[in-house]
């Protein structure tokens, strides 16, 4: 009789203390609203913490190119465009098919040809009968400073006889002839072709504007 009575005792003495032990489980929010459950089982707590996957899928504009990021150049919705891929392989620089005199010549004839307007126009003797002449010669004077700049550059980046440092490989694994421009050879005849072009550039410039004599809206 005494077994039986102790018995439901004994089980309610155990539910008690096993509710006063284990408490209920919390579910408070963290700071960037995920929730995580903390759990207090005596002296031990445990955190559980549930990843909540967002209902909108994100997409990344921005990626490594190729995927790899050990190449260090990024693959942006602009630089992976095909119309501004196409306008970039057109640029003398990368143009690697072309000889680097022609490359040269061909960036030295739209920088000169550019650079007359700007001097003639605010240059200081801008106000007087000679300022087409004074521009002229001016930007011929920078054309000139620019190739020495370009000079220095080649001697200070690339030795006389040693191979292209352009890479040899595509991002894709092509074999490709490397660019004879990233040579001591092919820089100078780039920075020949640079002054040869740019000092024609100024001389058609000036050519177009005050020998000639057009009817141009500005002069």
């Amino acid at each position: 009789m005494a077994v039986a009575s102790a018995s439901p005792m004994a089980s309610q003495l155990r539910s008690s203390f096993t509710s006063s032990v284990t408490r209920a489980h919390v579910t408070p929010r963290g700071i960037s609203g995920a929730p995580f459950r903390v759990s207090h089982i005596g002296r031990t707590s445990s955190f559980t913490v549930k990843a909540v996957q967002s209902e909108k899928p994100t997409y990344q504009v921005i990626q490594p190119i190729n995927g790899d990021p050990f190449i260090g150049s990024l693959e942006t919705p602009i630089t992976s465009s095909p119309l501004i891929a196409w306008y970039l392989s057109n640029l003398p620089a990368y143009r690697t098919a072309v000889s680097p005199l022609l490359r040269g010549v061909e960036v030295g004839l739209a920088h000169g040809f550019l650079l007359v307007g700007p001097f003639v126009k605010t240059g200081p003797l801008r106000n007087t009968e000679i300022a087409g002449a004074a521009g002229s010669l001016a930007a011929g004077g920078l054309v000139v400073i620019l190739s020495i700049c370009l000079t220095i550059y080649g001697i200070s980046s690339f030795n006389e006889g040693e191979p292209s440092t352009a890479p040899s490989l595509t991002l894709t694994g092509r074999k490709k002839e490397p660019d004879q421009l990233q040579t001591a050879d092919g820089w100078a005849k780039f920075a020949g072709g640079f002054f040869f072009g740019g000092i024609s550039g100024v001389i058609w410039a000036y050519f177009l504007l005050y020998v000639l004599n057009l009817p141009y809206y500005v002069k």
